[in-house]
């Protein structure tokens, strides 16, 4: 790979991405962008290309804290640097690897120093080298929660502080935060997203010309990066020169009271948590101002602002689309674009009556112009006037082998639902899921070493100490007493002559930390006819769009296998994506027979694949169905035979029981004792449902005991 880095000005298209980019660069505290787009989209190579336009800095010579020698930190860990030399050198593009910790982040102390030498020793981390650069994190999405929360406190802050085994560190932390990612492999929470002061979203371009332009600069560069760049050194210079202007334009810049209401205004209009974003619009409206060479904010600057500040944070919810209605903010800015409120004119008492006249309403008649009641609203069971409401499913054989599918429903006043969907197999056209609600816990019992989640036991960095041990690489965390234990019976024997500990490398023991990690919760959906009927279909993508709701909170990787027809089909490969599992699920079409034994074998595979790419991940398997299995006379034993492969592998298992009516088989609590797995009814999944239940138990024990004694 060639040092030279790609030209800014060389990169085709994505013209909200180099605005994002340059607003920060000329205003650091607009507070960072976020760069969400799909792969293959030169997310890293313009980032990248940003620090080479960034102007030089001057630094204290030996500040391992990049101080300016004209304001010098007075809290620098390095001392006041009183009669210290300086040095000029390039803004620094510090990257941030996914997997890093959070002592490589902020530093850490030198602990094996500190004991054996008596030294306080500390290690600057990555906030620290960052400072007055650019810290850029790929994949952002990818990272921990805590360690995404400790840049962005860090972010806003501007500085960082260390507080561990008795020292005190602190030390300033500002920075050009940028952060790409691909929606398609998770999404930030929504309180993360709102520390980020701007997002960009950006997609490859579809027209061909351009995208040949990038592929031709592209083939440019890998043939002659020297020569490529020399091209577009101009262009470099010019741009450079436009941010250091506009920097030190930025102080002269007024925010008018005019725009200070638009920009509130919009924000109330819509419905942004907190004032964050209010904050983040002003700055970003100064930024633009003083970008396009102007002292004043006008009303073009602060709805850029609002296109890029306020997209994502109008999420409520993990599966909401971060976006903003044009038509809405046009309005909005157009009603507040008055300097100040005036008093309305007094209209003539005859105008006012004449606005205040209503159409006149025949007695007899519930439509505005009297046509009488509505012939088209629903019938006393909740469907069309003809609609005498969805027929029940047919019953199934008693041992569940064979069973009708029901014939697929037209909509009202529609035509007819096609029968043949994939595989041949009928199909009904998909309907929508219920409101999502908060389920009960399910976890894999045992205590893994999976990375650090919400849901199971596990070994992790975070969590409560449980152990001591040897450390295991570097030491991180020191465990004292543990230490202290393993010196002390060989003082003696070292000579100790002193009140000081002699301790040698062996003595070091380090925390085994307990916490929680995520899981890969692996969904198989019984999408066949006998789940077709609307209401019950409707109840089940509830239930599911719950459970990837707390697999979403819970930091889990999810994957998705339906079933229906002949054969089970890998709706959603393994992935950190929830908002795509949930788009699926609302696409997921019903109907044909039931290969439940398919469906098992297809989720054995594809969880033995993912053992091999993810040892330490365990697996979660959530099987959807009511335990009816079709297609030939020893369906349902195949289908125990298939769940007999889990049991064996002792892989966690829980069971959704879709059955409903009357009359139940009790063949979905069949499935789940051959699994071993815990089987739960739709009514069961709701947390509030489990609490009432285990009310229900303890006041029935208590009554128990009472007529006992």
């Amino acid at each position: 790979m060639s040092d030279v880095r790609y030209p800014f000005t060389a990169i085709v298209g994505m013209a909200d991405l180099r605005l994002g980019l340059l607003l920060n660069a000329v205003s650091p505290a607009v507070g960072g962008v976020l760069v969400r787009g799909e792969k293959g989209t030169a997310k890293s190579t313009m980032v990248r290309a940003l620090a080479g336009l960034l102007p030089s800095i001057a630094a204290v010579d030996g500040c391992r804290f990049a101080c300016d020698p004209v304001s010098p930190d007075p809290n620098c860990p390095d001392g006041a640097h009183e009669g210290t030399g300086e040095l000029h050198r390039p803004a620094r593009l510090v990257e941030l690897p996914v997997g890093v910790s959070e002592d490589r982040i902020v530093g850490s102390l030198d602990l094996e120093r500190a004991l054996a030498e008596g030294v306080k020793a500390y290690e600057p981390g990555l906030l620290a080298r960052a400072h007055r650069g650019v810290l850029y994190i790929d994949e952002v999405n990818l990272l921990q929660d805590h360690v995404v929360d400790l840049l962005l406190d860090a972010a806003a802050m501007g500085r960082s502080y260390v507080e561990r085994e008795g020292v005190s560190v602190r030390h300033a932390a500002r920075f050009l935060l940028v952060g790409t990612m691909n929606p398609e492999e998770g999404e930030l929470r929504p309180q993360l997203l709102d520390r980020f002061g701007l997002t960009v979203e950006i997609a490859a371009t579809r027209e061909p010309a351009e995208r040949a332009e990038v592929v031709r600069r592209r083939l440019a560069y890998d043939a002659d990066p020297a020569g490529f760049a020399a091209r577009f050194a101009e262009d470099e210079r010019s741009l450079a020169e436009r941010i250091t202007t506009a920097r030190e334009l930025l102080p002269a810049v007024v925010l008018t009271d005019v725009a200070l209401r638009q920009i509130t205004a919009v924000c109330a209009a819509f419905e942004v948590d907190g004032l964050r974003a209010d904050i983040v619009m002003a700055r970003t409206a100064v930024a633009l101002a003083a970008w396009a060479g102007r002292t004043e904010v006008l009303e073009e600057d602060v709805r850029k602002a609002a296109q890029l500040a306020l997209p994502h944070r109008r999420r409520r919810n993990p599966f909401d689309a971060p976006g903003l209605d044009e038509e809405q903010l046009d309005r909005t800015l157009e009603e507040h674009a008055q300097p100040e409120e005036t008093e309305p004119e007094e209209q003539p008492a005859e105008e006012q009556r004449a606005e205040g006249e209503q159409p006149e309403r025949d007695p007899d008649g519930d439509g505005p112009d009297g046509g009488g009641p509505q012939d088209d609203g629903p019938g006393p069971d909740g469907g069309g006037p003809d609609n005498g409401g969805g027929a029940p499913a047919p019953a199934d054989a008693p041992d569940g082998s064979a069973a009708a599918e029901p014939e697929p429903e037209a909509p009202a006043g529609g035509e007819p639902i096609p029968q043949q969907g994939r595989g041949g197999a009928p199909e009904s056209a998909p309907v929508a899921a219920g409101e999502p609600y908060r389920t009960r816990l399910f976890k894999v019992e045992g205590t893994g070493k999976g990375a650090q989640g919400r849901r199971s036991p596990a070994e992790t960095d975070g969590g409560h100490t449980i152990r001591a041990r040897r450390p295991q690489g570097r030491l991180a965390r020191l465990h004292l007493s543990a230490t202290l234990q393993a010196a002390a019976p060989h003082q003696v024997a070292r000579g100790r002559a002193s009140r000081a500990l002699l301790l040698h490398k062996d003595d070091f023991r380090e925390q085994v930390r307990q916490g929680r990690e995520s899981n890969l919760v692996l969904f198989v959906v019984d999408a066949s006819g006998s789940m077709a009927a609307r209401q019950r279909m409707t109840a089940v993508k509830g239930a599911v769009l719950s459970l990837l709701m707390d697999a979403y909170q819970r930091r889990d990787k999810i994957g998705m296998i339906t079933f229906r027809g002949a054969t089970a089909e890998l709706a959603l490969p393994p992935t950190s994506s929830v908002e795509v599992g949930a788009a699926r699920l609302e696409r997921l079409p019903t109907g044909g027979r039931t290969p439940l034994a398919a469906g098992l074998l297809r989720a054995h595979e594809v969880l033995r694949v993912e053992r091999m790419r993810d040892p330490h991940r365990r697996p979660l398997l959530v099987v959807v169905t009511d335990g009816r299995a079709t297609g030939s006379r020893d369906a349902v034993a195949k289908s125990h035979r298939a769940a007999e492969l889990f049991t064996a592998q002792g892989v966690a298992s829980v069971v959704l029981d879709c059955e409903s009516g009357p009359v139940r088989l009790g063949l979905a609590r069949t499935l789940a004792a051959r699994l071993g797995a815990t089987a739960v009814t739709l009514d069961e999944l709701r947390a509030e449902g489990v609490a009432s239940l285990v009310r229900d138990n303890r006041a029935n024990r208590a009554t128990t005991m009472r007529k006992a004694a």
